[in-house]
């Protein structure tokens, strides 16, 4: 490690950036007796929540309980808030796989990324958020011509996409590396992956969902009637079950091979003062990642900090996760070295030394075709997944 690497993160905190919030809400109690719910969900992360949450708000009348294992949803997956609207982690990926179904799942993306008028949309659209679009650059002369093949292609479908000259692409975020962007002013915005967890756990009570954190699922049986659900210190019996534990091992050992989990990690810097924002130019704030197969994100914080990450994607054997995993310093080391080499983060010097960072991990689940791929490379037409997959195989995130 460099000095200059050495200096940046002497005073880094090994924390997660979205969890180190003063307005982390208190953990819930578990579940310590026998109960009964019509529906059961396991898991309090994103899928979890929006699941409970639209069963109550379709059908009152259900009695739902959701079981989180974790407490303050330390388990949800936090990844650097890039909330898009494509449902097949990006538009190459879908016409590649399912070139027939695309206009299909391109309208069922948009229509799930537009806050609804329900109370759950409204629930999740007051967790902080930009809704800023994207900007995909090329950082290397070989990247121009796929990018602009992308954006034709994307216009083809539909997609209110541009692309930037060097000139416009500097005016936006002022960095001499990158000759070109595809811009899609639309189709991200940005989140704060704790806080949107956050909000929809606040609708929860009020919706009439009961929820149990530190209540760890051991087993489900299933006796013909109803489904018994077993934590360490109370049993839930439930008519139906839906499991939501995403990357965490299933209770269904039939599903342990379809998700692989992820670790990719990222720093951020302190928060940028007025004249070195103004310096950076980004007025637009919008969330940015280039178009290298190992590739890296960023995207500004609600105080300003940068937050840099990506390149790895990390799979420990036998799908292994564990709280020890989510600080890595090599990961560490290589992204402040690459953010203070000559980038679009702005160029060598300009924010550097970092001085104090967040270090924080991400953990996605990966769908693979039954098979761990732990040495795929991270694929750009996963970017929102930041995630490693076999080739051929479809995949999913959060």
């Amino acid at each position: 490690m460099s000095q200059e690497v050495s200096a940046a993160l002497v005073d880094a905190a090994p924390t997660v950036l979205w969890l180190d919030d003063p307005d982390r809400p208190p953990a819930l109690d578990p579940l310590t007796t026998t109960t009964t719910a019509d529906l059961a969900v396991v898991g309090g992360g994103y899928t979890g929540l929006w699941t409970a949450l639209r069963a109550k708000e379709r059908h009152p009348e259900l009695d739902v309980v959701l079981l989180e294992a974790g407490e303050w949803l330390a388990g949800v997956s936090r990844n650097g808030g890039f909330a898009a609207a494509s449902l097949t982690h990006g538009y190459h990926n879908g016409l590649a796989r399912w070139p027939e179904e695309l206009g299909t799942l391109d309208r069922l993306g948009r229509r799930t990324s537009t806050p609804s008028r329900t109370r759950c949309g409204g629930i999740a659209s007051t967790a902080t958020s930009e809704r800023t679009g994207e900007l995909d650059v090329a950082t290397a002369p070989h990247q121009l011509d796929s990018l602009a093949e992308a954006v034709d292609d994307m216009r083809a479908g539909g997609h209110d996409v541009e692309l930037w000259d060097q000139e416009r692409t500097r005016a936006a975020v002022d960095s001499p590396d990158v000759p070109r962007r595809a811009v899609d002013p639309h189709g991200v915005a940005l989140v704060e992956p704790a806080r949107l967890a956050w909000g929809l756990r606040s609708g929860v009570p009020e919706s009439g969902v009961r929820i149990f954190e530190q209540s760890t699922v051991r087993s489900l049986r299933d006796d013909g009637r109803e489904l018994e659900l077993a934590t360490a210190a109370g049993r839930l019996r439930a008519r139906r079950v839906a499991l939501a534990t995403n990357g965490f091992p299933p209770l269904l050992r039939r599903l342990r091979l379809m998700t692989v989990p992820v670790y990719d990690y990222v720093l951020a810097t302190e928060p940028l003062s007025d004249a070195q924002l103004a310096s950076v130019g980004w007025a637009g704030r919008q969330g940015v990642g280039d178009s290298a197969n190992l590739f890296h994100y960023y995207r500004l914080t609600r105080d300003n900090r940068i937050l840099w990450g990506g390149y790895d994607a990390v799979y420990h054997y036998g799908s292994r996760i564990d709280p020890a995993l989510e600080q890595a310093g090599r990961t560490h080391a290589l992204l402040a070295q690459q953010f203070l080499t000559p980038s679009p983060a702005g160029g060598a010097g300009l924010l550097a030394p970092l001085g104090r960072c967040h270090r924080h991990r991400t953990r996605f689940a990966v769908r693979s075709t039954g098979r761990r791929q732990p040495t795929a490379s991270p694929t750009r037409s996963a970017s929102r997944g930041w995630a490693s997959r076999p080739p051929g195989s479809p995949v999913t995130c959060c």
